[in-house]
């Protein structure tokens, strides 16, 4: 995020000696993206971030992706990751199952019981979508509690853990790099424009340090090797302030601002972030378009040079209708499949002046393969309903 935070105590110069109320001296971290070329924070802990008793490797299995050959339209049912061999209720962090991913970005699904150890993803910032439960994140920067609707995102590289309150099921999103808010929202100096659907009122940050004791405590922190687990000689949250530009945020999806037009608008007036590879778009409830003779569904389309994945939360998908998509429904429509509205469902909209349709959209700029998990998990009759019969055998 581009906005300067300050929290709790700093001192008036960047890296000068830093003693709190309590005379000790603080020790500084900076924590900078693109090699210290672009936005920081500084954090001022009690005692060394450095100092660490242990390291070992944490063996996990990473469900691997496979191209989508031949090529197919996917509806994968959330609801069935709790069943079976699938089921492995647990925390936000290890118990994700994931579903979709390319070089630049992986998509998962989690319902989390348990709170999470402390984490530390090194590969780029994670996007989490709350879909149902209620969680506070806790991290360096201090609490920030998120519930359902909610975008959560947590920059690479920051220490944390999701504190579960009530049972959270969420849509999650790995970068591999870092995920804001759309360029063409925001001015020069990172304010956003009046033409966003979006603005600074509707980001909610962490707002108190957090402060917690403790000895050899484990962090588990993901790379590009694998998970590792670093045992700190001392508690990371003993920050006892904090300034600049990198942070956890969240924003509700009902926050987000629509707009339309008299005639369907394309998807990228939907836009809520971008990242390395991907954007993700955010479907929310809306008047119709309100030219006389607009066609209110959207239009069959090909997106030339996207993947399309759409998480369905919540509301009466109309274009869907008859599809078997429901909420908690994750279709995948992969470049070189032409899709659109289900059979009858331009006629039945005719009438209709809004739509209560509440979803999650991401479109990635390379092809996205899947794992064994989403493909147990598909409806194996969801490619023939537009053509409203069985698979030819």
């Amino acid at each position: 995020m581009p906005h300067y935070q300050r929290i709790g105590e700093v001192p008036a110069k960047r890296h000068v000696a830093h003693r709190g109320a309590d005379g000790a001296l603080r020790f500084e971290e900076l924590m900078g993206q693109e090699g210290f070329a672009s936005s920081s924070t500084l954090l001022y802990h009690e005692r060394s971030p450095s100092a660490v008793v242990a390291i070992e490797a944490v063996e996990e299995t990473r469900e691997p992706t496979s191209i989508d050959h031949p090529l197919t339209p996917r509806h994968l049912r959330t609801s069935e990751i709790m069943r079976g061999d699938l089921g492995r209720g647990g925390d936000l962090v290890t118990a994700r199952t994931m579903l979709l991913g390319n070089d630049d970005v992986r998509v998962g699904w989690v319902v989390a019981t348990a709170s999470s150890p402390l984490y530390r993803n090194a590969i780029g910032d994670e996007l989490v979508y709350v879909q149902e439960g209620r969680a506070t994140l806790e991290s360096v920067f201090g609490t920030l509690p998120v519930g359902a609707g909610d975008y959560v995102v947590v920059p690479a590289s920051t220490t944390h853990r999701w504190v579960v309150h009530e049972p959270l099921a969420a849509l999650v999103v790995e970068a591999t790099g870092h995920v804001e808010p759309p360029r063409r929202y925001r001015s020069r100096e990172g304010q956003f424009l009046e033409q966003s659907p979006f603005c600074e009122r509707d980001i909610r940050t962490p707002q108190s340090a957090l402060r917690a004791e403790g000895s050899d405590v484990a962090v588990l922190v993901r790379t590009r090797g694998g998970l590792t687990r670093m045992v700190a000689a001392t508690h990371p949250f003993d920050v006892t302030g904090w300034d600049g530009c990198v942070y956890p945020w969240a924003m509700s999806i009902h926050d987000f601002e629509p707009i339309v037009g008299r005639v369907h608008q394309p998807p990228p007036v939907h836009q809520t972030f971008e990242g390395p590879g991907f954007v993700v778009c955010s479907f929310v409830p809306r008047p119709y378009d309100f030219h006389p003779d607009a066609i209110k569904v959207p239009y069959h389309h090909a997106n030339t040079d996207s993947d399309e994945v759409l998480f369905y939360s919540a509301g009466n998908f109309m274009s869907r209708a008859g599809s078997g998509i429901g909420p908690g429904s994750l279709s995948f429509h992969p470049a070189g499949f032409v899709h659109g509205p289900q059979p009858g469902s331009i006629e039945a909209t005719l009438d209709r002046d809004r739509t209560e349709e509440l979803a999650v959209m991401i479109d990635t700029f390379r092809p996205l393969g899947l794992t064994d998990s989403a493909r147990r998990v598909a409806d194996p009759d969801y490619p023939w309903t537009w053509a409203g019969r069985a698979a030819r055998s």
